[in-house]
């Protein structure tokens, strides 16, 4: 229903974009002769823009309410000024041939309706220099050309910021670019199949219902002759997949689903093509048009929830921002694509912008929003010192950054990497699931041909369309989506919760654990170590203590490490220094061996008592103690509820650590962990873990450190935190990308519930195949049922899958995996 003029007047509501209008509101824009109101500031200049443009009859036209303008980009010209750098536009701005003329492609946010597109080729075409633009409504892009000479990019963008639609380049990569062609031909070739099976149709019905003599021989052979024109385009073209994926299947010495298709299509076209051109036989175009249609909106339907629910291309070009404002030494500020920045760049980020490298602020504070990679949709604040990611998005104030790690080395690539690492391979439910599928059609080409001689002999007429709709009912599409669509789905459902899974066998391996072992610090803990009590022994300062200290730690990663930083004095330096994993560290300074660490590595053979509870590190100097140092970290959040909800569903729960028994057994109490071991080398963790597998436990692995990945190896399922080091993450099977432990629980439901459907897929797919095998064979299955049989089962398949895109974590014990769908 179009909005009209008077409707909006009498209504309380914001004349351009629906929502209420404040109390005593002050913005309006007056047309026809009438004042309306306005919500705020940028409704009022998106419909003052529209209105002076002489586009008022936008109003008029419109069926559908845009979304609420963002004020800032409305009434900011120069935010789009980033977009006139040469370097930057090398990417996605294309010269017309020797014309002059340069066009780009454009994501566009806000389009709703078709009025929104009239709106955005007025506004643009009324522009001196655009020469075309052309909005794409069905995927919100537009294309526009322009003479660079006359206009310069960020006016455009500038134009369609003022009236509502903010904009940004679009250039997809190669992968995006072959997954749109194969989606247009796949279209293409499904509206093919459609016509054709309908203009089909309807010539053999009239067939179907006449009786003898009603319709003469000159009709029927005219029927049939119109049936085979219109059925040749839909083989030749629209059912060209099947035939060239057969054939890829056969060269490789495989049997996949599209073997048996294949032969349906190719043999019922070709034995109704020689009936018509013989004069004798029957004919099957119908049946030959229906199956190829059903089966192809079947994939169509599986592809397109496939792509909404996992991974998809061009996965780093979305998350960085094309382009980044650089500090220049004389403080000049310069616009250059973020792919050119380099570890040492100084950089500006501005309110609303995107994070385009990894770095440290060293100015400002100001909250961002990491939700992209995080899956936490609350924003975090950030200060002077604090590790920023690329690709999240700056709220506030301004920030400098220096950059750490920009392009392929920033940690957006990584997560894409270990993503693509995942989906190269497939967990062992998917490949028996796929030898099934192999097996499934040897024999059933082997049960098709004996089903074809018996009905030679029963009743010649019946052999061809009773082997077509054998051929067509127990095709195993099914069966072959049953694990991929659930998988896709999974991983889809961890990655939207800030969970990263880096290996195939994951998802099987998390959802069969039966206890999961936790390390202490930066696992349970916030790794964020604090020095709090600094005892001296043997008449050393306090302050000389604490800076021999730092001198031992300066190389290290470890979060100790972190604590002495502040204590960092340039001019003393340890030498021969050395890490013990799970003891300490030692070096030299100033002639003189020293230690920091466990007591019995400091002090071998006459290990000092700690002066009192939790967590205290010895320094010694030559196997002398000479000072202790008491430490604190802050436990998680919710790290207590964790526990709590993992012990809900019956797993066990059990801390490993390398601390001091005072300090794990103090944390184990406080979480309520019954089984913890303390003072643990990494060697240790390991054989604990073997210990536990021996008895038939399946264990996950939850740690951080470098000194955790032996461990994180030896576990059926490692998992690091979001904060562990690069060797960790890479060696765990999967990586938190939010700081919340409450993530590994819904990660373990999650998986479950992946398993739980995958499973259900393949007993429904097999129940199918078997059910329907009889019932074609005798003969009560036409080729159009089969068809329609072979096509809802799939579409069962993949509905099954994408109940996982409803999971919500319910607390307590969960008793059916069911139970984690809502609405399912």
């Amino acid at each position: 229903m179009s909005l009209t003029a008077s409707q909006a007047e009498t209504s309380p509501s914001c004349y351009h974009c629906g929502n209420q209008v404040p109390a005593q509101a002050p913005w309006s824009i007056t047309l026809d002769e009438a004042t309306h109101p306005l919500c705020c500031p940028g409704c009022e200049a998106v419909a003052h823009a529209i209105v002076d443009g002489g586009l008022a009859s936008y109003y008029r036209f419109r069926t559908e309410l845009p979304e609420r303008p963002d004020e800032r980009q409305a009434v900011k010209a120069e935010t789009w000024a980033v977009f006139d750098d040469p370097g930057l536009q090398r990417q996605f701005v294309h010269a017309d041939g020797d014309t002059g003329q340069v066009h780009a492609t454009l994501a566009v946010d806000g389009i709703t309706c078709a009025a929104c597109a009239w709106l955005i080729e007025h506004r643009l075409n009324a522009l001196e220099g655009v020469t075309s633009s052309a909005v794409n409504l069905s995927h919100h892009r537009v294309r526009v050309a322009w003479d660079p000479t006359r206009l310069k990019l960020s006016r455009l963008l500038a134009e369609m910021a003022a009236i509502g639609y903010a904009a940004q380049p679009y250039e997809p990569d190669a992968a995006q670019q072959r997954l749109q062609f194969e989606e247009r031909m796949n279209i293409r070739r499904l509206i093919v199949a459609a016509v054709g099976m309908a203009q089909v149709m309807m010539f053999s019905i009239p067939i179907y219902v006449s009786g003898p003599g009603e319709i003469s021989e000159d009709f029927y052979a005219l029927f049939h002759w119109l049936s085979f024109a219109l059925a040749t385009p839909v083989v030749f073209f629209s059912a060209m997949p099947f035939f060239r994926n057969a054939a890829r299947d056969l060269r490789a010495r495989m049997l996949g689903m599209d073997v048996p298709v294949s032969i349906a299509i190719g043999g019922a076209y070709f034995a109704s093509a020689y009936a018509v051109l013989s004069g004798t036989g029957e004919v099957y175009f119908d049946s030959v048009t229906m199956f190829t249609f059903f089966l192809l909106f079947g994939r169509y339907v599986e592809a397109r929830a496939r792509r909404r629910s996992g991974h998809t291309g061009n996965a780093l070009s979305g998350a960085l921002p094309l382009s980044a404002v650089r500090l220049e030494e004389n403080g000049e500020e310069r616009i250059l694509p973020a792919s050119e920045l380099a570890a040492g760049d100084r950089v500006v980020i501005k309110p609303g912008h995107g994070v385009p490298a990894d770095g440290v602020i060293e100015e400002g504070e100001s909250s961002l929003d990491e939700s992209m990679l995080t899956g936490e949709y609350l924003p975090v604040t950030r200060r002077v010192g604090d590790g920023v990611t690329g690709g999240s998005q700056n709220i506030e104030s301004p920030l400098v950054v220096r950059v750490t790690h920009a392009g392929k080395e920033a940690r957006v690539a990584g997560i894409v990497d270990l993503t693509d690492r995942a989906f190269a391979s497939r967990p062992r439910l998917a490949q028996m699931a796929a030898r099934m599928s192999h097996l499934f059609v040897l024999r059933l080409l082997l049960v098709t041909a004996v089903v074809a001689t018996a009905w030679w002999f029963i009743d010649p007429s019946r052999m061809l369309w009773v082997t077509l709709s054998v051929l067509v009912v127990t095709c195993p599409c099914a069966l072959a989506l049953a694990t991929p669509t659930a998988l896709t789905a999974g991983h889809g459902q961890l990655r939207r919760r800030g969970v990263l899974i880096t290996r195939a066998d994951a998802i099987e391996s998390l959802s069969q654990v039966d206890r999961v072992i936790f390390d202490k610090t930066g696992t349970l803990t916030c790794g964020e170590m604090q020095l709090v009590d600094t005892c001296t022994l043997g008449g050393i300062a306090a302050q000389r203590a604490r800076t021999i200290g730092a001198a031992l730690e300066a190389r290290s990663e470890h979060p100790i490490a972190r604590t002495f930083r502040p204590w960092r004095d340039a001019t003393l330096e340890a030498s021969d220094r050395r890490s013990c994993t799970g003891q300490g560290v030692e070096g030299v300074i100033d002639g003189k061996r020293w230690r920091l660490g466990r007591p019995d590595f400091v002090c071998p053979g006459q290990a000092p008592e700690a002066p009192g509870d939790g967590q205290w590190l010895l320094l010694g100097e030559a196997g002398e103690p000479r000072a202790w140092f008491a430490l604190r970290d802050r436990l998680r959040d919710d790290a207590a509820e964790s526990v709590a909800a993992l012990k809900a569903r019956g797993m066990q729960v059990e801390l490993l650590s390398g601390d001091t028994p005072s300090a794990v057994s103090g944390l184990a109490e406080q979480l309520g962990i019954d089984t913890w071991h303390a003072g643990v080398s990494p060697e240790g963790k390991l054989e604990r873990i073997r210990a536990c597998q021996a008895v038939g436990e399946k264990v996950a692995m939850i740690g951080d450190g470098i000194n955790d990945v032996p461990v994180l190896a030896g576990a059926d399922v490692s998992i690091a935190m979001n904060g562990a080091t690069d060797l960790a993450r890479t060696s765990a099977d999967a990586v938190l990308l939010s700081p919340r432990l409450m993530r590994i629980v819904e990660a373990i439901e999650i998986a479950r519930s992946t398993r739980h459907i995958m499973r259900q897929n393949m007993i429904w797919s097999v129940f199918y195949n078997f059910s329907a095998l009889p019932l074609a064979a005798i003969g009560i299955v036409p080729p159009w049922v089969a068809a329609l049989g072979m096509s809802g089962s799939s579409l069962v398949v993949v509905g099954n899958a994408l109940r996982l895109n409803r999971f919500r974590l319910r607390p307590g014990p969960i008793s059916s995996p069911d139970a984690r769908l809502v609405n399912a």
